[in-house]
């Protein structure tokens, strides 16, 4: 009986569609970005109903504006760190592209990562515009696209791992 050889071709067609969410979030995520860029100035927010705005902040920071105040030198470990992930993650797809919930989290995760990642190169901070808030909490900090995608990615894979624990 023969061994069938895996090749890269082979490996990277199973990737495909898995590199299409991943680019669909960055697109999604970039237009949005822009969009709010050209029609808000800096702090500027848009009441939209009695708990949620839009709102243009930046974030020099990680989630949560995490190390946001500290001098510059963040916006190149996170974007090291977010390119590093990426790789790490284009590696995971293409050794488990078969594994369907588990590469939905992933190009989830890897499409928010690099779309705050060219936010970081080009600008310097990840630009935020959704604005969560409840009369009593106070406002959640704004966040985007991308990070929407990251947490659904991140509740995909711990839904997976679980899935995977109990079978």
């Amino acid at each position: 009986m023969a061994k069938s050889k895996k090749t890269f071709s082979s490996n990277s067609a199973s990737m495909t569609p898995w590199l299409g969410i991943a680019a669909v979030v960055i697109l999604l995520d970039q237009l949005t970005k822009i969009t709010i860029e050209k029609l808000f100035t800096y702090g500027e927010e848009l009441v939209v109903t009695s708990f949620f705005n839009l709102v243009l902040a930046y974030n020099k920071g990680a989630a949560f504006s995490f190390l946001a105040d500290r001098g510059g030198w963040q916006r190149h470990f996170f974007t090291a760190v977010g390119i590093g992930a990426a790789l790490y993650i284009v590696w995971l797809l293409r050794k488990h592209a078969g594994q369907r919930m588990f590469c939905w989290a992933l190009a989830l995760i890897l499409g928010g990562a690099v779309g705050n990642v060219i936010d970081r190169v080009v600008h310097g901070h990840v630009i935020d515009f959704l604005d969560f808030h409840w009369r009593g909490l106070g406002h959640f900090p704004a966040f985007n696209v991308a990070d929407s995608a990251i947490c659904i990615g991140a509740a995909l894979f711990i839904l997976d791992e679980l899935r995977r624990v109990n079978r």
